[in-house]
């Protein structure tokens, strides 16, 4: 009986085995880092408490009678959302940017999307006229929003 061996054949196999195992190893460490990093992003105790003081004062402006107050409300709202999503660390150079970015980790912040666009109208459209109904819908919108981040 006679056993041969095609040693050409035998390391060709041991380095595709080698290559398979070194990128499964690279990407586990990379998903790892990543899940770590979103998962250490909280909010402290003291800006935890700032954000709920800020939100109510929304929220009042919210409430009150007259078309800028409504305006200032949503405008607040989406500064807020900003500043939580910055706190939590979440890339880009926009809201919109962190908005997208967020949405992978929270789908629930989709939701947001109309809202924003809101803000965007208000911010860009002089001629743009906010119904108190609206106004409130996207300030419950940021409040359910900021609540899924644990901003407040």
């Amino acid at each position: 009986m006679t056993l041969t061996i095609d040693i050409w054949a035998t390391l060709k196999f041991l380095a595709a085995a080698i290559l398979v195992a070194a990128t499964v190893f690279v990407v586990v460490m990379i998903v790892s880092r990543i899940r770590s990093f979103f998962a250490s992003r909280k909010f402290e105790v003291s800006d935890r408490e700032a954000m709920k003081r800020r939100w109510q004062e929304i929220q009042d402006m919210a409430l009150a009678t007259g078309e800028v107050s409504h305006k200032l409300a949503v405008m607040e709202a989406d500064k807020l959302l900003d500043q939580a999503l910055k706190t939590l660390a979440m890339p880009g150079m926009t809201l919109g940017e962190r908005l997208k970015f967020a949405a992978y980790k929270y789908p629930q912040l989709r939701e947001v999307w109309w809202a924003h666009k809101v803000r965007n109208q208000l911010a860009h459209e002089a001629s743009f006229h906010l119904e108190r109904s609206m106004a409130i819908r996207a300030v419950k919108t940021y409040k359910i929003a900021l609540k899924r981040l644990g901003a407040i």
